[in-house]
């Protein structure tokens, strides 16, 4: 294996092909947004650092400040604004990065990465999110609380890889090799309403489902949840480990991840096949990426 592709896993190995058959999907011209706003104090998984937006520069501060930025000539009076954003890469609609997830004593992660030579004080120098690749590729949209007939899955509800079939072969859908797959929960339908995300939290893919995943040929999949895949999980192995489905997919098989992918306008479509697009920021040293995905149709 590369370097290249230890940094980057198979989503970067996209064929010229399988771009311009993806780029071929959209027939209807209609764009979905598969994010929400972000705001200061927004809900987020319970451990990530708050997310905040502050003013930095504004008119009356750089009046009162004394600051000509333009020299002094300005008889308009023209200013300008400028903010800090300050927060986690993990902050709503996001993906996370082969350098997320840690296992082992030696905390290690894909592709040969581990704390003690390739974590410095500026984050993750191997498989970090300035290796994260394009994501512009055929997109499905498993729908599973459309497939049980609720509103959304009930908090810790697991599906499995039986299920998620059951839900492709009902819409008409079959998941291929390159594509990323995105799992409806419901729990976005409650946002941000924390007792109505309470009710809905956690929901999501088990180990099962998983391996389907894998099996399947994806090269990344999401979710509507924080966490993707379901917590608490329900068969954590021997030894335990309480994030299964991360290990597997992140950490041993190079899946991009994507978590707090906003999907209801899909599922209240019916749009099950779709143009994914997300363009990740390249930061060293951040272990993932804020995003503004779209499903184009």
């Amino acid at each position: 294996m590369t370097t290249g592709n230890q940094e980057r896993g198979p989503a970067a190995q996209q064929t010229t092909e399988a771009l311009l058959s993806a780029l071929s999907l959209p027939r209807r011209g209609m764009t979905y947004s598969l994010a929400l706003p972000r705001y200061t104090g927004m809900p987020l998984f319970g451990s990530h650092p708050p997310f905040q937006v502050t003013m930095y520069r504004t008119p009356n501060g750089l009046r009162g400040d004394g600051e000509q930025p333009w020299g002094p000539v300005n008889e308009v009076n023209l200013g300008y604004m400028a903010e800090v954003v300050s927060g986690t890469a993990h902050s709503g609609a996001h993906v996370d990065a082969l350098a997320h997830m840690t296992i082992g004593e030696d905390d290690h992660w894909y592709g040969g990465g581990n704390a003690r030579q390739h974590l410095g004080d500026r984050g993750p120098t191997l498989g970090d999110a300035s290796k994260l690749p394009p994501f512009i590729t055929r997109g499905v949209l498993l729908d599973v609380p459309g497939y049980r007939g609720v509103d959304a899955l009930p908090a810790h509800s697991p599906v499995t890889g039986e299920e998620l079939e059951a839900v492709a072969r009902r819409q008409g859908v079959a998941v291929q090799a390159g594509d990323v797959v995105l799992i409806r929960t419901g729990y976005l339908s409650q946002w941000p309403d924390p007792e109505g995300l309470a009710r809905h939290v956690t929901a999501g893919p088990d180990i099962s489902a998983a391996r389907w995943l894998l099996d399947a040929g994806v090269v990344a999949c999401g979710s509507d949840t924080e966490t993707f895949e379901v917590q608490p999980a329900p068969d954590p192995g021997s030894p335990a480990n309480p994030q299964p489905v991360h290990t597997l997919l992140l950490i041993e098989k190079a899946i991009y991840l994507f978590e707090s992918i906003y999907l209801e306008e899909l599922a209240r479509d019916a749009i099950h096949e779709f143009l994914f697009i997300a363009l990740p920021l390249k930061i060293k040293g951040a272990t993932g990426s804020m995003l503004d995905p779209v499903a184009i149709v």
